[in-house]
């Protein structure tokens, strides 16, 4: 009896029936060993074989945030609203590098795992969320250089962060990394048979950054067209949000972070829908 039971204890059900939005978070939970394993995996592959390795986290953002500074500080004179230039594009590009990690690192998940998923099951978005919290372990390691130079531009008497919306930050990580989630797995079921659209990514990824208040601050835009385009872009509430709490400078708009949530939530909700119905049928065409 003792025997049996252990058995029904650690018996697993395989099906290829699976309803659509079946997100079946107790299996994902049950293989959450396997989900930190693939992100060590990813943040090892990413600097494997490089003369500096993960020294890259600070050494990206931190010549991006120098030309920045040069290009659009300095060259076009954009203002940064009082805040010292370069904390605010070193700060911009942390919060954005995030989300488009989240985006591009999802958007090849079928083609770049293949090899691994048609030799054993596992539930597959186990892979796309870790490469969230691989982009999240970015996220906080980069964030630990924007403190510093945050914390000596506070001394200097530059700049004056809302410390108490530094609580919302994880809320801004988790809609930005969920947004990145959903449209990375959607177009990574696309990329599927069309394998055109993963070049794509990049350059899209590339113009939706200058159309999100990244390298100037929203206030700067006079009414019009652009303005409004930049109010419809789901991912600037998020990132001002998350300027206004590291910075003390943004727009916090709760207008704005709704129609933020509602996209993200139908973007994930699609995801998941075309995701479990291309992972039965991707083998037969990646």
């Amino acid at each position: 009896m003792a025997e049996k039971n252990r058995c029904e204890k650690y018996h697993t059900h395989i099906s290829s029936k699976q309803k659509r939005f079946d997100l079946n978070i107790k299996e994902i939970w049950r293989y959450r060993d396997l989900v930190f394993l693939f992100t060590k995996r990813r943040f090892q592959l990413t600097y494997k074989q490089t003369i500096l390795g993960p020294a890259w986290i600070f050494i990206n953002p931190f010549l991006t945030s120098i030309v920045f500074t040069f290009l659009f500080g300095k060259v076009a004179g954009m203002s940064t609203d009082g805040v010292p230039q370069f904390l605010f594009y070193l700060s911009s590009n942390a919060i954005w590098s995030f989300f488009s990690a989240s985006l591009t690192n999802n958007a090849t998940t079928f083609t770049s795992n293949s090899g691994l998923f048609g030799k054993v099951y596992f539930p597959r978005l186990t892979v796309p969320i870790s490469n969230v919290l691989s982009s999240a372990i970015n996220f906080f390691v980069q964030m630990l250089m924007v403190m510093l130079v945050l914390v000596y531009y506070l001394i200097k008497g530059k700049v004056s962060p809302n410390w108490t919306a530094w609580l919302l930050i994880p809320f801004v990580l988790l809609v930005l990394g969920a947004m990145g989630l959903g449209l990375g797995i959607i177009i990574s079921s696309l990329t599927t048979k069309y394998r055109d659209l993963s070049i794509l990514v990049g350059f899209g990824v590339t113009l939706w950054m200058y159309a999100t208040p990244i390298v100037y601050p929203i206030s700067q835009l006079g009414d019009g067209i652009i303005k409004t385009i930049l109010y419809i872009n789901p991912v600037t509430a998020p990132v001002e949000l998350f300027r206004y709490a590291v910075l003390g400078k943004g727009m916090v708009s709760l207008p704005l972070l709704a129609v933020s949530l509602a996209f993200t939530t139908i973007v994930l909700l699609i995801g998941i829908l075309v995701f479990n119905r291309v992972e039965k049928t991707f083998m037969d065409t990646v």
